[in-house]
C-alpha cells in the first residue's frame, strides 16, 4: 500500500516538471499553454499535495508571471483560475502570493478597459481567495486601492434595474458584479475590518437604489449580505445608514414582501433574508428600533412568523429581531401587544422544543415586562383638566388599551405565580429529604449504641436499652407522623380544585389514616425491648441497619409482625406457590430447583440403573479425513472452527477431530495431502 502511495506521488510529481517544462518552452502557443494549465489544475485538485509541490519546484512564480506577461487573453484567464484554485486549496500557496505586486497587477486588470469580463471573473476570483480569512490580505487590498476599484465596478458594471439574464452578455455582467459583491463581503468581514467597512459605506445609497427598483432574488440577496457585513458590529456605519435612509428602504422592501409572501415561498424566504439585514442593523442600536414602528414592521414580523414554510433557524431570526424591535421603543411594544404577540411568543415557548427559539422569545417577553409598569402608570398621568377635544383624541385612539395591558398582567402574574409554585415546591421536598435523612441517621446511630451495649451486658446494659428503644419509637412515630403531614397537605392542595363533597370525604381519609399511624406507633411503643429486634422493617417497610436483597427478604417479612398490605400479598403469594410446589413434587418426582440436582435428574433419568450410555461409534470416512487435513491447514488446530465449517458427521465433537488428527500424524503411511 505504501508502495503505491509513494509510486504515485512520483509520478504527480514527474508530471508537473513536465507540465511547468512545457510551459516554459511553448511560449508561442497559447493553446498548448492552456491545455497544460488546465492539466496542472486537473492534478492539483486531485492531489492535495500537488499545490506545495508546485509551489516548491516555483511553478507559482512562473505562472504569476505568466498571468502577467502574456499576450493572450485565454493565457491569462487560465494563469489566475489555477493561482485562485491552489491559494484556495492551500494556505501556504495563499500567504506566498498574498504580495502588493500580485494586488497591483490584479488591480490593472480590473481597471483597464481592454479586459474583457471573463479576464475580470478571474482577478476579482483571485482576489477573494486572497482575502479570505486574511487579514494581510484585507489590509492589501485597500492599500493598493484594488478596493476602491471594486466598488466602481459594484456602481457600474449593472446599468439597468430591468434584469434580463437570458441574455447572453448580461448574464456575464451579473455574474461579474455578483462576485464583486461577495469580494467586498469579504474585504469588510471575516475577519471584521473596521477600515473597510468605513470605505464600503459610500456604496449604501446605490444599494438602496437597487433596492427600491428590483426585488429579484438574484439582487436583494447579494445587496442584503453586503449590507449586513458592511455595518454588523459597527456603530457608526449603522448610524450612517439609517442616515442615507437605509432602515426605510429595507422597511419597505420587507412590507412588500410580506404581503407577497401569502402567494409564493419565494417572497417569505426573501423577506427573512431583509429581516436578518434589518437586525444587524438594530442590535447594537436598539433606538433605531423607532423607525420601523412607521411601518409597523412588528405586526408584518408577527404574520411573516408564522408562515408555515419557514424553518426553526429562519423563525428564530424573525423572533431576535422582534426582541431587538421591542427593546427600547414603546411603540414597537404597543404594536406588539395589538397584534396578539404575547400569547404567540408564549405558544413558541410552552410548545417548542428549540433551545434558541425558547431563549429568544424569553427575550421578547422580557423586553415587554420591563415596559409594563411604565406604560401602565403613563395611563394614568393624563389630567382631567385638559380640553375635551384632546381627551376625546386620546380615547378614541387607545380605547383598547386598557385592555391589552389588563391582558399583559394577566399573563405576566400567571408566569410569576407558576415560578413560585414551583420554588416552593422544591423548598418543600428539599426541607423533607433532609429531614428522613437525620432521622434514617440517628436511628442507625441508635442500633449501633444498642448493639454495643448489648454485646456490653450487665444490667445498666438493660437499662441504657430500654431508653434507646423509646427514642428509637420515638424517631419511627415522628417519622410516620410528619409522612402523614405532608401526605395531608398535599391531598389538600389538590383538594382545592375538587367539589366539596369529595374533599370532606378525602379530609376524613386522610385523618383516618393519621389516626393509624399514630396507633401503630403508640402499638409499638408498649412492645419492650425485645421485640425491637423483629420491629426495625414494620411501620414504614424500609429496613434500617441491614441490606435488602433477594436472599434476606422473604425472611424479613415473614418475621416482620407489622405489614403493609402490599408486603402482606408479597408473602400470601409466595406461600401459596411453595404450597403447589410442593404437591407437583409429591405427584411427580422430577421437579427440583437447584441447577446440580437438575443436571443429576436428567442423566438418572436417561439411562435407568444410573448406568451412562456411551455414544455409538462411527468411523471416520476419506471424506471426513480430507475435511481435517484442509481445515488444519487453513485454520490451524482450531478444532470448533473445523467443525462449524465442513459438513462432518452428525454427532461429532471437537475432541474427536483432535484425536484423531494426532492418530493420523502420528502414523507415517498418513501424511497430510
Amino acid at each position: 500500500m505504501e508502495s503505491e502511495d509513494t509510486k504515485k506521488i512520483q509520478e504527480m510529481k514527474t508530471d508537473l516538471n513536465l507540465l511547468l517544462e512545457c510551459l516554459k518552452y511553448q511560449m508561442d502557443n497559447a493553446f498548448s499553454q492552456k491545455e497544460a494549465l488546465v492539466t496542472i489544475h486537473s492534478i492539483c485538485q486531485q492531489n492535495s499535495n500537488a499545490g506545495v509541490y508546485f509551489r516548491e519546484i516555483g511553478g507559482l512564480t512562473f505562472v504569476k508571471n505568466l498571468a502577467k506577461s502574456s499576450e493572450h487573453s485565454m493565457v491569462k484567464e487560465a494563469a489566475l483560475y489555477i493561482l485562485g484554485a491552489v491559494a484556495e486549496q492551500n494556505v501556504y500557496c495563499q500567504q506566498t502570493l498574498c504580495t502588493s505586486e500580485l494586488f497591483e497587477d490584479l488591480t490593472w486588470f480590473l481597471s483597464n478597459s481592454d479586459s474583457n469580463t471573463n479576464l475580470k471573473r478571474m482577478s476579482v476570483y483571485v482576489i477573494l481567495v486572497l482575502v479570505s480569512n486574511n487579514r494581510t490580505g484585507q489590509t492589501l487590498v485597500r492599500e493598493t486601492g484594488c478596493i476602491s476599484v471594486l466598488s466602481q465596478l459594484f456602481k457600474t458594471v449593472l446599468s439597468k434595474y430591468e434584469l434580463n439574464l437570458s441574455d447572453k452578455n448580461i448574464f456575464q455582467n451579473y455574474q461579474l458584479w455578483s462576485s464583486v459583491c461577495s469580494t467586498l463581503c469579504v474585504c469588510v468581514n471575516n475577519p471584521q475590518n473596521d477600515e473597510n467597512q468605513m470605505l464600503c459605506c459610500s456604496l449604501f445609497p446605490h444599494a438602496n437604489d437597487w433596492l427600491i427598483n428590483c426585488l429579484k432574488p438574484e439582487i436583494i440577496r447579494p445587496i442584503c449580505s453586503f449590507i449586513g457585513l458592511t455595518l454588523a458590529n459597527n456603530t457608526y456605519v449603522q448610524k450612517y445608514f439609517m442616515s442615507v435612509g437605509g432602515l426605510d428602504v429595507l422597511s419597505q422592501v420587507l412590507v412588500q414582501l410580506e404581503s407577497d409572501s401569502h402567494k409564493t415561498i419565494s417572497s417569505a424566504k426573501l423577506a427573512v433574508v431583509v429581516t436578518k439585514t434589518m437586525d444587524a442593523c438594530i442590535a447594537d442600536n436598539p433606538t433605531l428600533g423607532v423607525v420601523l414602528s412607521k411601518y409597523h414592521i412588528v405586526s408584518k414580523l408577527l404574520a411573516l412568523l408564522l408562515h408555515e414554510s419557514l424553518d426553526a433557524g429562519e423563525k428564530f431570526s424573525i423572533m431576535l429581531t422582534l426582541g431587538h424591535c421591542t427593546e427600547d421603543c414603546e411603540e414597537n411594544q404597543y404594536d406588539l401587544f395589538k397584534n396578539n404577540g404575547l400569547p404567540l411568543m408564549i405558544q413558541a415557548l410552552t410548545e417548542s422544543q428549540n433551545e434558541e427559539l425558547n431563549k429568544a422569545a424569553t427575550f421578547v417577553l422580557h423586553n415587554c415586562k420591563k415596559i409594563t409598569e411604565k406604560l401602565s402608570l403613563s395611563l394614568g398621568e393624563y389630567s382631567f383638566d385638559e380640553d375635551k377635544e384632546q381627551l376625546k383624541n386620546i380615547n378614541m385612539k387607545e380605547k383598547n388599551l386598557e385592555d391589552y395591558w389588563k391582558k399583559a398582567k394577566e399573563i405576566l402574574h400567571r408566569i410569576d405565580q407558576l415560578e413560585r409554585e414551583g420554588d416552593e415546591e422544591k423548598m418543600q421536598r428539599e426541607k423533607y429529604k433532609d429531614n428522613v435523612s437525620s432521622m434514617n441517621i440517628n436511628i442507625q446511630n441508635t442500633l449501633k449504641d444498642l448493639h454495643a451495649d448489648r454485646s456490653g451486658g450487665g444490667p445498666k446494659a438493660e437499662d441504657k436499652d430500654k431508653s434507646q428503644s423509646r427514642k428509637l419509637q420515638g424517631y419511627k412515630c415522628h417519622e410516620v407522623m410528619s409522612k402523614a403531614c405532608t401526605n395531608d397537605d398535599q391531598m389538600k392542595t389538590l383538594l382545592k380544585s375538587a367539589n366539596p363533597v369529595n374533599a370532606c370525604y378525602r379530609e376524613s381519609g386522610q385523618n383516618k389514616t393519621l389516626c393509624k399511624a399514630i396507633s401503630s406507633c403508640n402499638q409499638n411503643s408498649h412492645e419492650g425491648p425485645t421485640s425491637e429486634k423483629k420491629n426495625f422493617v414494620s411501620q414504614s417497610c424500609i429496613a434500617i441497619g441491614k441490606s435488602l436483597n433477594s436472599r434476606n427478604f422473604s425472611k424479613v417479612l415473614h418475621s416482620c409482625p407489622y405489614q403493609c398490605d402490599r408486603h402482606k400479598v408479597i408473602v400470601e403469594a409466595e406461600d401459596r406457590y411453595k404450597s403447589e410446589l410442593r404437591k407437583s413434587l409429591i405427584c411427580n418426582k422430577k421437579i427440583l430447583l437447584t441447577p446440580r440436582r437438575r443436571r443429576q435428574l436428567t442423566n438418572e433419568s436417561s439411562t435407568p440403573g444410573g448406568i451412562k450410555k456411551r455414544r455409538a461409534r462411527k468411523n471416520f470416512t476419506e471424506e471426513e479425513v480430507n475435511y481435517l487435513f484442509s481445515g488444519v491447514k487453513k485454520m490451524g488446530n482450531h478444532w470448533n472452527l473445523i467443525l462449524w465449517s465442513f459438513p462432518f458427521q452428525q454427532g461429532r465433537k471437537a475432541v474427536d477431530l483432535a484425536h484423531k488428527y494426532h492418530k493420523l500424524t502420528k502414523c507415517p503411511k498418513y501424511a497430510a495431502p
